[in-house]
């Protein structure tokens, strides 16, 4: 059987058997293609270490990042492992195969008086009473106040949002789903938007009845257009060209370390499935510790 004949199997068991979510399976064929291309899709039999280690290397010479190469090392080992477990490969060629090790990168943060002044502007916007505005409000509000994924945010269903509690159930990575509170400016903004917002939006199409947020013409609003929402919104604070949606859930995450909330309340909020990722989060804060402390000490 050739690679990329057991790839798409593999691909089926992760979205089939562990239930990985579509983009995380695209991931996958995206990092396991890159091994189809350089291999020149030999049968799975005749790929040994060395062959791997020339493909790595030639990720190497082709500039990829290490975290890059460390992904796609670790989607190849998961490969060869099922692959062995299937009965496809007698031996596993990637077991003395070594990642590059990852450097560790902070996530930008956003300071908490700068998104006050972001979310300050978007209510006034708000105020207008058009639909869009109404709807990016709540957007920004439910990124921010929640620390949600953008895809949880954009798969909201109206049967998600429980207004008595101020909840949202959201379904995470793995077909995980999680209940996370929102607090009374993300209502606020929320219930504006579902009275005046919501149906005229709605009306410019048929599809995605259900969905809490739509697009400008009626369908289930999309995660790029939220990242073109918060690039444009919410970049220009921290001096950079974008910012995905993603540095509202760093904020948040960060912001609630900051304010007391401990490590494991942090973890079910962002629906970690491991504390050791939430724990990048500890670092941010003793960052931001230590750069107030240098200004303003005057013996720092």
């Amino acid at each position: 059987m050739r690679i990329s004949e057991a790839i798409e199997g593999y691909l089926s068991h992760l979205a089939d058997v562990r239930r990985l979510s579509p983009a995380t399976v695209r991931g996958y064929r995206s990092d396991l293609a890159h091994l189809v291309r350089v291999s020149g899709d030999p049968d799975i039999r005749d790929l040994d270490v060395e062959a791997l280690r020339e493909w790595q290397w030639d990720a190497t010479t082709n500039g990829l990042s290490k975290a890059t190469a460390a992904r796609r090392t670790s989607a190849v080992k998961g490969f060869f492992r099922w692959a062995r477990e299937e009965g496809l490969i007698d031996a596993d060629p990637s077991g003395r195969l070594v990642a590059p090790k990852r450097g560790r990168t902070l996530p930008t943060v956003v300071t908490a008086p700068a998104l006050d002044d972001v979310l300050a502007a978007a209510e006034a916007e708000a105020r207008t009473g058009e639909a869009v505005a109404l709807r990016d409000h709540a957007l920004l509000e439910l990124l921010y106040g929640t620390g949600a994924r953008v895809s949880e945010i954009c798969d909201l269903d109206i049967d998600d949002v429980d207004h008595d509690r101020r909840t949202l159930r959201l379904h995470g990575k793995g077909d995980r789903e999680r209940v996370v509170p929102y607090g009374v400016p993300a209502a606020r903004a929320l219930n504006a938007y579902l009275v005046r917002g919501r149906p005229a939006l709605a009306r410019r199409g048929e599809s995605a009845a259900s969905a809490v947020f739509f697009g400008v013409r009626g369908g289930r609003l999309g995660p790029r257009a939220v990242h073109a929402l918060v690039s444009r919104v919410v970049a220009p604070t921290v001096g950079a060209e974008s910012l995905g949606p993603h540095a509202l859930r760093h904020s948040a995450a960060t912001h609630l370390l900051d304010g007391g909330a401990d490590l494991r309340s942090v973890q079910e909020i962002l629906g970690h499935a491991s504390l050791g990722t939430t724990q990048i989060y500890t670092h941010v804060s003793a960052e931001r510790l230590r750069e107030a402390y240098r200004l303003a000490h005057p013996r720092a």
